[in-house]
């Protein structure tokens, strides 16, 4: 799968060989690159070009891409990948924990950073997945509203709730098939696209940090639901709208 021509790619690392090494390399893939050496010279590019992905380095002298991130996070939604030098299963899966929409772990090769790309892009570019799953605008749970175009998730009191891409879609495949078990894999597939050296552990962090963000009592859910040896369950019952004066149940 190409990526569109359009697709505008931040690096963001203190060394210049790596910053220059990727640079060809997406260039040379159909990407437009941009370069930043720091967290000012980042925020600097973001307010004068449009950018559609970030690869942030986390290990830098200064502000490191840990603290730049909820900075960044808190002024645009646009996706950050990580890159990491942490190995253990563990500590692979802290970006996620974070909130950022991927990772890679340092020494990798740009295949695979082209590869995190292609998948971001394409969750967020997609009209749909699956052809199973249903046209809408809007999805409508227990008073909350998932607004599929805008990419918003609106609470029953009005207030809008700030979601990762990452979280963003898993909740949309919920809403997309309410009532119905689904595998860790099959999540992993719908919302995330199927990513090299995807770990399963991923989609439960993702879960748990989803569940405290729309769940009154996130340790005994109402909405997620745990299906013990089989995956997640969405509890309740899903409105489709494609107005305000059109409802579809499902």
């Amino acid at each position: 799968m190409s990526i569109k021509p359009t697709t505008h790619v931040l690096i963001v690392d203190d060394d210049h060989r790596i910053r220059a090494m990727l640079a060809r390399f997406l260039t040379d893939h159909g990407l437009k690159v941009s370069q930043a050496g720091d967290g000012r010279a980042m925020f600097s590019v973001c307010e004068t070009a449009r950018i559609d992905v970030i690869v942030l380095d986390i290990m830098m002298p200064g502000e490191d891409g840990l603290s730049l991130w909820p900075r960044m996070r808190g002024q645009s939604s646009v996706p950050i990948i990580l890159l990491t030098a942490m190995s253990g299963d563990t500590d692979r899966i802290i970006g996620l924990e974070i909130g950022a929409d991927d990772y890679v772990v340092k020494p990798f090769n740009p295949r695979e950073l082209l590869a995190r790309i292609r998948a971001v892009t394409r969750r967020l570019g997609a009209a749909s997945i699956n052809a199973e799953r249903p046209v809408a605008t809007i999805y409508e749970f227990a008073g909350w509203l998932l607004n599929s175009s805008r990419r918003t998730l609106t609470s029953p009191a009005g207030a809008l709730t700030d979601l990762t891409s990452g979280e963003f879609d898993l909740l949309a495949t919920f809403l997309e098939f309410p009532q119905r078990v689904l595998t860790r894999d099959q999540l992993l597939d719908l919302a995330h696209g199927r990513m090299s050296e995807a770990i399963d552990r991923s989609i439960d962090v993702q879960i748990s940090r989803l569940r405290r963000k729309i769940e009154a009592d996130p340790q005994d859910p109402a909405f997620i639901k745990t299906i013990r040896n089989e995956g997640y369950f969405f509890a309740i019952p899903v409105t489709l709208q494609q107005d305000l004066a059109m409802r579809i149940k499902v």
